[in-house]
C-alpha cells in the first residue's frame, strides 16, 4: 500500500511538471503563425504606397528589454508618419525559441511592417535554426520607391569558415544593376572593425558595397550606442542604433535628393 500511495504521489509530480517545462530549451518547433516572417512583411512593404519621400525605422537589440520594446510599439502605433521598421538583430539572448516568440508576440502588434535581421546571439545554440524557421533566410533584400536594402549577415565569429560570411556571392549578386532600383542602403548586426566580423575580408567588403548602385548609407546594431562612423575613409557612413534598453531608434526619411535621419527617444 505504501509503495503504491509513493508511485501515486510520484505519478502527480511527473504530471503536473509536464505543464512547468512546456518545451525543450533547444526545441525548434514552430507553428505557422511564427514561421516565414521576413516574407509576409516585405510583402506588406512592397504593397505600401509612396509619394516619392518615405520614413523608415531602425532599432535593434531588443534582447531582454521587453518593457522597453512595449512602449517603442506603442509610441510607434501613435504615429502615422513611418513606413516600416528594419529590426537589426539581437532579438534573443541565448537562441531560444521562447525568446523569439517572447519578442516576436509584441513586435506583431506593429500597425506597420518590420523586418528582422539576425544578431550573434540570435545563432547561440539552435538559434540559427529558429531564426530561419521564424524569419527566413539570414542574407536577404527588398525594395522600397526604388531603394534597395540589403541585409546581410555579418555575425562572423559564430560560424566557421565553411559558412561565408559576409556572402560575398550573394553580395555580387545583389548589386547587380536592375530596373526596379536606383539606390542603395546596406543593413548588418556586427560593423567592420568589431571583433565579430570577419575583418581578414573588410577592405574587400568596404570595396564590394562600393560598386552598389548609389550607396547611400550602411546600418548596423550590436555596439548598443548611437554612432555615426565612416570606418573606411572613404565617405561611406556607418549609422549603429542603441540597444532598446536605451529607449531610442534612428528615424531616416529619404527623399529623391539624399536623406536625412533623427535620433528618436521614447
Amino acid at each position: 500500500m505504501i509503495k503504491r500511495d509513493l508511485y501515486l504521489i510520484l505519478l502527480t509530480i511527473i504530471l503536473h511538471a509536464c505543464d512547468v517545462f512546456e518545451y525543450h530549451p533547444y526545441d525548434t518547433k514552430l507553428g505557422n503563425e511564427y514561421e516565414n516572417i521576413n516574407k509576409r512583411e516585405i510583402e506588406k512593404i512592397k504593397n505600401k504606397s509612396s509619394s516619392g519621400t518615405f520614413k523608415f525605422a531602425f532599432m535593434g537589440d531588443t534582447q531582454r528589454f521587453y518593457d522597453e520594446t512595449e512602449k517603442f510599439i506603442d509610441h510607434i502605433n501613435g504615429r502615422s508618419d513611418i513606413d516600416f521598421i528594419i529590426h537589426g538583430g539581437d532579438v534573443s539572448d541565448f537562441g531560444l525559441k521562447k525568446e523569439f516568440i517572447w519578442l516576436e508576440d509584441r513586435m506583431k502588434r506593429l500597425k506597420i511592417p518590420y523586418v528582422t535581421l539576425c544578431g550573434n546571439h540570435d545563432v547561440l545554440g539552435s538559434g540559427i535554426e529558429i531564426y530561419s524557421t521564424m524569419y527566413g533566410p539570414l542574407n536577404f533584400s527588398f525594395v522600397y520607391n526604388r531603394v534597395k536594402f540589403i541585409c546581410l549577415n555579418t555575425n562572423a565569429l559564430e560560424f566557421d569558415y565553411s559558412t561565408p560570411v559576409p556572402d560575398f556571392d550573394f553580395m555580387l549578386e545583389e548589386i547587380k544593376p536592375t530596373d526596379d532600383y536606383d539606390r542603395t542602403i546596406f543593413v548588418m548586426h556586427v560593423p567592420p572593425g568589431d571583433i565579430e566580423f570577419n575583418n581578414n575580408v573588410k577592405m574587400t567588403f568596404a570595396y564590394q558595397i562600393k560598386q552598389s548602385q548609389n550607396l547611400l548609407f550602411c546600418l548596423h546594431a550590436h555596439t548598443h550606442t548611437f554612432a555615426i562612423n565612416d570606418y573606411f575613409d572613404d565617405g561611406t557612413l556607418y549609422y549603429g542604433c542603441d540597444s532598446m534598453q536605451k529607449r531610442s531608434y534612428l528615424l531616416f526619411t529619404v527623399t529623391p535628393e539624399g536623406y536625412d535621419y533623427e535620433l528618436v527617444h521614447f
